[in-house]
């Protein structure tokens, strides 16, 4: 006996109360897809928003400890050598400035204000793929949040459909032959509604969180940019 199956009978021992496994094991089979697809949705959106809480906390504490002892690094090719190939958003900000830094610097003839501006523009790029990869994942969060409402929608119509069929193949239009088919369709809606408002919470959240986290990495490319600029003047 399989584990649904076992977990099916509570319906015989209590009638009367709603059973959500009786009712996925009755529905029709286009209804159990659309049920199915929603859960296994739902399962990857927790997956995701405990990884990615985990991650970003990582993320922040890994920036905020390399911001502070770059701040006091006294030999920044020194330090940068020893922590710049560490999974650190903002030692690769630095690596970026720094290989634009050297190559603009190359020649005899230095170009001050191109350089300044060549300078911007790679801090500025590296710090937006940074965030553009830690907010990837929340892809699937907006797509979930926006997309499963209407998943569910369609197999609760489809159930309904079924069920106002069966009235007509049994020309019975008692409460005892619609109620469990309309039970099992709006079953679809409500585990669409369950996948989708973690999604749609946990993506505002964590797109704020990266939004944040952006914003604190751009300070940080500006003050390493008025650094590298104050070279230049020397």
């Amino acid at each position: 006996m399989t584990i649904l199956a076992m977990l099916a009978q509570g319906a015989t021992i209590a009638p009367t109360r709603l059973n959500p496994v009786q009712l996925f094991l009755d529905a029709d089979i286009v209804v159990q897809l659309v049920m199915a697809g929603l859960i296994l949705a739902s399962v990857w959106v927790w997956t995701i928003i405990f990884s990615f809480w985990l991650k970003m906390g990582a993320v922040q504490r890994r920036s905020a400890k390399y911001e502070g002892e770059f701040w006091q690094a006294k030999d920044l090719d020194a330090f940068q050598k020893e922590n710049g190939r560490k999974d650190i958003p903002s030692a690769r900000v630095v690596n970026a400035g720094l290989a634009e830094w050297r190559r603009s610097t190359a020649g005899k003839a230095i170009d001050r204000e191109g350089t300044r501006v060549r300078l911007n523009q790679a801090l500025e790029g590296a710090v937006v793929e940074e965030s553009d990869k830690l907010s990837g994942r929340l892809n699937f969060l907006a797509t979930v949040g926006s997309v499963a409402p209407f998943v569910g929608l369609f197999g609760t119509v489809w159930g309904i459909m079924e069920a106002f069929f069966n009235i007509g193949a049994q020309q019975n239009s008692s409460l005892a032959v619609v109620a469990p088919g309309i039970s099992q369709a709006l079953f679809a809606t409500a585990i669409g509604l369950f996948a989708a408002i973690p999604s749609v919470i946990a993506y505002n959240r964590f797109s704020n969180r990266v939004n944040r986290f952006e914003t604190r990495l751009f300070r940080f490319a500006d003050k390493f940019h008025a650094t590298l600029s104050r070279e230049l003047e020397g």
